[in-house]
């Protein structure tokens, strides 16, 4: 089939950390056949901060940060036998998911694809003017990454006609173990930027363990902290490419996983950096939420923590040959369970099904 996939960024990760999510699946999608093309606006100095080259296994068109590139670009869903908005493209995203409906044909499969459904629920919850209320009747799938039963319940609340749960998962041919790098040696590392709903969490899980734990090292990357106050055994790093996430993920002692407010509560949402980092043989130590057992086994496959003192106690008694245990345990079960091949098997088997149910319903909806 031919998808227009219209999202934040395919070519960069800056203040962009669906990017290899993206990537993932639709690599996938593309080796089962699939012809993509991939829009994404000139914004937030994401081409600034690529981390690959335009791929061989998909089209991607840059577009202006302006009205007229935008009407360009969405004309160009016409002739796509299937048309995906992500959520959180950062400008235009209303004009973004009416524009699709409107552009793609009758039998095209439309698609509402959430990379972070919590806030968008949330966000739909508050306004009943939402863009996505108005669009929900003629969208024929909501596909999330992540959230489990709340989430599609949720969806389903508001009329969806499906919602179904596209996990993160791992690409071992990007992410795996690699010599340790010592620029990103520490006892503990986090990645991730500084977010709003993300800050108190990790003042709460890594800086209070930093505090906890004054004779270890810390390490933290990502964009925002460089303002923010740090103890005196946190060093940070700033953004970290891509290409440097298999170092950064093999080379310390552990690997902290902290997620938002909104993923936490509803659980069932494993990040991009829990599969990447598992990929690359990493120990890692999770904030619990609900569903994580589903993907990895608690003490040993991962180590869950409730607050600061939790990640402090295992740490402090996390030996190098307990953290090469967990870690070899955790890319065994993520490899065999969690990679985007089995993702992109899932995906390529709903677009059938719903170009089957599409082709079925196209005679009533032709004498409607």
């Amino acid at each position: 089939m031919k998808i227009a996939f219209y999202g934040s960024s395919l070519l960069s990760s800056y203040w962009n950390g669906a990017a290899t999510y993206y990537r993932g699946l639709l690599r996938d999608l593309a080796r089962r056949g699939h012809r993509i093309t991939f829009y994404e606006p000139d914004a937030f100095e994401r081409q600034q901060h690529r981390d690959i080259d335009p791929p061989d296994w998909a089209e991607v068109c840059v577009y202006a940060a302006s009205p007229g590139a935008l009407r360009a670009v969405l004309a160009e869903a016409a002739g796509a036998d299937v048309v995906v908005k992500a959520s959180g493209v950062g400008i235009f995203d209303d004009e973004l998911l009416e524009g699709i409906v409107a552009a793609s044909r009758p039998e095209a499969i439309r698609i509402f694809w959430d990379v972070d459904a919590p806030a968008t629920l949330a966000e739909m919850r508050a306004n009943p003017g939402h863009a996505l209320h108005r669009a929900m009747p003629a969208l024929d799938l909501v596909l999330t990454y992540g959230g489990g039963p709340p989430v599609v319940a949720a969806y389903e609340g508001f009329g969806a006609r499906a919602c179904i749960p596209v996990y993160n998962a791992l690409d071992p041919e990007t992410h795996h173990p690699v010599p340790p790098d010592p620029r990103f040696s520490a006892d503990l590392a986090f990645l991730g930027n500084r977010l709003p709903d993300r800050e108190a969490r990790v003042e709460k899980f890594f800086l209070v363990a930093a505090a906890r734990l004054p004779e270890k090292s810390f390490l933290i990357g990502g964009n925002g902290w460089e303002s923010r106050g740090l103890p005196a055994n946190v060093r940070h790093l700033g953004h970290v490419y891509t290409r440097e996430h298999n170092a950064f993920n093999a080379t310390p002692r552990a690997v902290l996983n902290i997620a938002r407010d909104s993923m936490a509560a509803v659980g069932f949402s494993p990040a991009t950096r829990v599969f990447e980092a598992t990929g690359a043989g990493a120990c890692l130590i999770t904030d619990a939420w609900e569903g994580i057992e589903l993907f990895l086994k608690p003490g040993e496959e991962v180590l869950v923590a409730r607050d600061g003192r939790d990640v402090a106690e295992h740490l402090a008694a996390l030996t190098p040959e307990r953290a090469r245990t967990i870690g070899e345990a955790a890319r065994a079960r993520v490899i065999a369970e969690h990679t985007y091949a089995r993702r992109g098997a899932e995906v390529d088997a709903i677009l059938k099904q719903e170009a089957a149910r599409k082709a079925e319903d196209a005679p009533r909806r032709s004498i409607a």
